[in-house]
């Protein structure tokens, strides 16, 4: 049995030790053992509710100086190497840790740890060195003296083998580890009844009997207790090295129970003579504080019961706004600060229905502000009518979440407007004395009595009032947007800054622990006052009070801080509130905790209610807009009604056109809304305007056609400053000059971008007449489809027209002609070019009117201008048609004979002359020579084809030389007409080739 720490130390040989006492010691290498040596460190306590160094499970466990005489369960204690080697189970489990933590809490190899050296046989070489000369003596001591229990090992075998053959005689049953003599067989078994008589009497053999078998017991028990007296004797040295440990370890713990119980006493004297004073002034200190509460709650509920009284002088002088932040006040303070207080128990249901009834009080002031503010006279200059009460009332029913306030706006809205058209209808009858009011009721049907210059007149004057009226409304919901939109964004702020400041006490918190860590001091929290004596490491208790006291001050005026910095943007968003519903309020709110009232982020609508509002704001200017326009759609259709709008001439119908486009546009700037509704009746008023408009015009074509004679007629200075005008980009019609202005006479032909144009005076007309619908679009935008549709027709009408009369010879019945010459035919083709010319022009005014989606429509021009280049190519096949009859019958009589030049050929040439002089003066100089150039091709085609006939070829005989003849006349009679000097005529082509 190995000996404990406090055991003796073993007798050893005089030879083995060098101490005067006869026993060996260990010298003490201090320098060695320094080396590896590490102060012992207290292990943690693992019982899970005794108490440990934090301040706060003091009052937790069992107290040391009180319970020092009472055991808790807290002494008891169950170490790991008790728990795994448990010997009442049969063997040691392999899963305790694995069926508590999971299969992945298994044994895994224990890293080397980084604070214990990694010790080898060189750290025992000194050792080794210091001993091993005493090593040597103890080995030569141990063969010269062998040892006591190698002198005694034969001995102790002969004994054992003794002892065991003994120990056999013994029966087994006495062996047995179940061996009781309570159970009935075991008894039997060692005491057999067999061996007594079962009669009452005694007998001689029963008493030998019971001797015998007491014998044989008392000798099983000789021999036991000689086995056990020889088991004693072998290990007396070790039962006595236990005893004496024993003795001395009972000395040690009388020692350590008087030490214990001494430490008890005077723990307990210090906790008697230090510890119940202080303990007795923070009873007092929480006393003096539930005072100090007691006394803030009594000025509580004093300044709470100013509430009604305040509310309703503020409600008196109609500032909701104070009346109902005070009033969330004062119920925050209920639920929080003043909750159960019995004299209170009716003030929330008070204050709850005061509130509603502020709800009720500011609906109904919203009203009659919109109603005063829409219907108030045009002559007042201010925009905003008391700007201050609507930013009151705005923030009011914002406050309590009346989100529908624009409702009542909107209808309003809509009384206004309607009686804004009757007061100018009214205003405007009462300045005609024409119309009896007495006998027409009905403003529409005043409205229909009035000439077109009074209607206009008040046309123009209810476009002027809805243009006020929307300036005033946009300046209104202005108002109402910056309100709203200035709540949104402080709601926004307040909690950035909340989450600044709580990111700013998290980040304190930190360093407060860091401190603590670092440096050692007691951080105390506010309010844990009471613990500041049990941690405070310093020499007196006051210290750890004050330094509590200090850092309670401080928390709360960082508090206070962040307070002041939430009610300043607070404030921000509360710029509608009026000066003088805070000066009311501020004698009842001073009284009231700051921490008790509610943040302007809880009583507000979410940001997501102020967006939809913010974006109901804008529809309402949307709806203001459309109401406008809606009435004004009313006068429109009231005058339309009697058919007076169609009868309006265009210069009329353009001044309401223009008018209402410039309210259209007024409007559109100030509601960036494009209203369709007033545009829609003018549009309808205009294809009405646009019928007539091109039913006049295209009539008026007609006739001009049907009485053209086809000659060409004197242009007017006015049409050719008309075309200069288009030439220069002004597609619209020049102003009228007065007569006697203009001095310059008619010209012959029509100057246009360097070219003459010889034309008729219908085409003249028709120039002036496209100018008219192009201006027409100028003045009336909207009607711009339809009247390119109208002008695609008239220019159809006047092809079509002119084909009838001149190709289809119309115009001999029409207008009575005798025939159609070739001066008809070319002045036609001159006049349609001159049209063809000025479509791309229209066709560009147009599509600068017209939206992306609709340029379709501008395809008719392609068209159009496609039918004109077809009737152009068909006067030209209609010029050269007659030539060539003209050349079919004159040659078919060709004969090759003298003399020469022969009457065919001059025939040919005069008639060629005649065509040249007739269109020389019309058509342009490219036009004649292509146009000759075709004849000339009909010419040779007939010449060769008679010459074929005649038999004649390129053989240099006399026929060759009359035809060469014939053609050079006629080659030099072609040439020397007027730009036609240079005309390639190619006559060797008359010829066949030879094969």
């Amino acid at each position: 049995m190995a000996s404990g720490p406090g055991s003796p130390p073993m007798a050893q040989s005089s030879m083995a030790g060098s101490g005067a006492d006869g026993f060996f010691r260990k010298p003490k290498d201090l320098a060695g053992s320094s080396r590896y040596y590490r102060p012992p460190r207290s292990l943690p306590d693992v019982c899970p509710k005794e108490p440990t160094g934090d301040a706060r499970g003091l009052c937790e466990g069992p107290s040391v100086v009180l319970d020092q005489h009472q055991w808790t369960v807290y002494n008891s204690k169950v170490n790991l190497p008790a728990a795994l080697n448990d010997p009442r189970l049969s063997k040691r489990e392999s899963d305790f840790f694995t069926k508590t933590w999971g299969l992945d809490f298994t044994e895994t190899e224990v890293m080397p740890s980084f604070y214990l050296p990694n010790i080898t046989a060189e750290h025992f070489s000194a050792y080794l060195q210091d001993t091993a000369q005493r090593e040597k003596i103890h080995e030569r001591c141990k063969n010269i003296c062998p040892s006591k229990d190698d002198l005694s090992l034969s001995s102790i075998t002969n004994n054992h083998d003794k002892a065991k053959e003994e120990l056999e005689q013994v029966p087994k049953i006495f062996m047995r580890p179940d061996f009781v003599l309570n159970d009935p067989a075991t008894f039997n078994a060692v005491l057999p009844w067999s061996h007594f008589s079962v009669a009452g009497g005694k007998n001689s053999r029963d008493g030998a009997s019971s001797r015998l078998l007491q014998e044989k017991l008392s000798h099983y028990l000789d021999i036991v207790e000689v086995s056990i007296a020889r088991q004693i004797s072998l290990r007396s040295e070790a039962f006595f090295h236990a005893m004496s440990s024993q003795h001395e370890l009972q000395d040690r713990l009388r020692e350590t129970e008087v030490a214990v119980v001494t430490l008890r006493a005077r723990t307990a004297a210090m906790q008697r003579v230090m510890c119940r004073g202080p303990l007795q002034a923070l009873r007092d200190a929480v006393t003096r504080s539930n005072c100090a509460k007691l006394h803030g709650k009594l000025k509580l509920m004093a300044a709470v019961q100013q509430t009604q009284p305040t509310v309703q002088l503020l409600l008196s002088t109609s500032e909701f706004v104070g009346a109902l932040e005070l009033i969330a006040t004062t119920k925050e303070v209920l639920q929080q600060e003043l909750q159960g207080i019995h004299s209170f128990r009716h003030l929330g249901s008070q204050l709850c229905e005061m509130e509603k009834l502020i709800d009720k009080m500011m609906v109904a002031d919203f009203t009659t502000y919109s109603r005063s503010d829409l219907n108030r006279s045009f002559e007042d200059d201010s925009q905003v009518l008391e700007k201050d009460r609507l930013q009151s009332l705005v923030f009011g029913l914002l406050r309590q979440r009346k989100l529908d306030f624009l409702d009542i706006y909107s209808e309003e809205m809509m009384q206004a407007a309607k009686g804004i058209v009757r007061q100018c209808v009214l205003r405007s009858v009462s300045q005609i004395e024409e119309i009896d009011t007495e006998a027409v009721v009905k403003v529409q049907d005043q409205m229909r009595l009035m000439t077109f210059a009074q209607w206009f007149e008040l046309l123009q004057n209810v476009f002027e009032h809805f243009v006020l009226f929307l300036t005033r409304i946009k300046a209104t919901l202005n108002v109402i947007r910056n309100v709203v939109l200035e709540v949104l964004d402080s709601c926004q702020r307040n909690r950035l800054v909340d989450a600044s400041s709580a990111a700013a006490h998290g980040n304190c918190g930190e360093n407060e622990d860091e401190d603590e860590e670092d440096s050692g001091s007691s951080g105390l929290r506010p309010g844990e006052a009471e613990l500041a004596y049990l941690t405070h490491e310093g020499l007196f208790i006051s210290d750890a009070l004050n330094e509590a006291e200090r850092r309670s001050s401080t928390a709360t005026q960082a508090k206070a801080q962040t307070r002041a910095e939430t009610s300043g943007s607070d404030s921000a968003s509360g710029t509608t509130e009026s000066s003088s519903s805070r000066e009311q309020t501020s004698n009842t709110t001073s009284s009231l905790p700051t921490g008790g009232t509610i943040s302007i982020e809880d009583l507000m609508p979410s940001d997501l209610e102020l967006g939809r509002v913010a974006n109901n704001i804008q529809e309402l200017l949307y709806t203001a807009s459309d109401i406008s326009h809606d009435r004004c759609v009313k006068v429109l259709l009231a005058k339309a009604k009697d058919g007076s709008l169609e009868r309006l001439s265009s210069a009329e119908f353009v001044c309401v056109s223009r008018a209402v486009e410039g309210f259209v546009k007024d409007t559109e700037a100030l509601c960036s809304r494009r209203s369709v509704s007033l545009r829609g009746a003018l549009q309808s008023q205009a294809n009405r305007f646009v019928h007539r408009f091109h039913e006049e015009r295209k009539t008026k074509l007609s006739l001009l056609l049907d009485t053209e004679r086809w000659k060409q007629a004197e242009v007017p200075a006015e049409f050719q400053h008309l075309v200069d005008s288009i030439a220069d980009g002004h597609i619209t019609l020049p102003e009228r000059k007065p007569a006697g202005t203009e001095d310059k006479k008619p010209s012959d032909f029509l100057l246009v971008d360097g070219q003459k144009y010889a034309v008729v005076g219908t085409v003249l007309l028709l120039i002036r007449i496209f100018l008219e619908y192009c201006q027409c679009v100028n003045d009336i935008p909207s009607i711009t489809t339809d009247m390119l549709t109208r002008l695609s027709d008239l220019l159809k009408h006047f092809n079509s027209r002119s084909c009838q009369l001149v190709l289809g010879a119309g115009a001999l019945q029409v207008v009575g002609l005798k025939t159609i010459t070739t001066k008809n035919l070319a002045l036609v083709s001159r006049c349609l070019q001159l049209v063809v010319h000025y479509i791309p022009i229209i066709r560009a005014h147009f599509e600068t009117k017209l939206q992306p989606k609709q340029y379709s429509v501008l395809r008719h021009f392609d068209h159009i201008t496609k039918d004109y280049n077809d009737h152009i190519a068909e006067i030209s096949a209609k010029l050269v048609a007659i030539m060539d009859s003209l050349f079919e019958k004159v040659l078919s009589k060709y004969e090759v004979k003298a003399p020469m030049p022969s009457l065919c050929f001059r025939n040919v040439c005069k008639q060629m002359a005649k065509m040249h002089e007739a269109i020389y003066e019309l058509l342009p100089e490219e036009q004649t020579q292509m146009l000759f150039l075709r004849i000339n091709a009909s010419f040779k085609m007939h010449l060769k084809r008679q010459l074929s006939r005649l038999g004649v070829i390129n053989d240099g005989g006399p026929q060759h030389g009359l035809v060469v003849v014939d053609v050079a006349f006629y080659t030099e009679n072609v040439q020397a007409l007027r730009s036609l000097e240079r005309l390639d005529l190619n006559m060797p082509e008359i010829w066949e080739q030879k094969r």
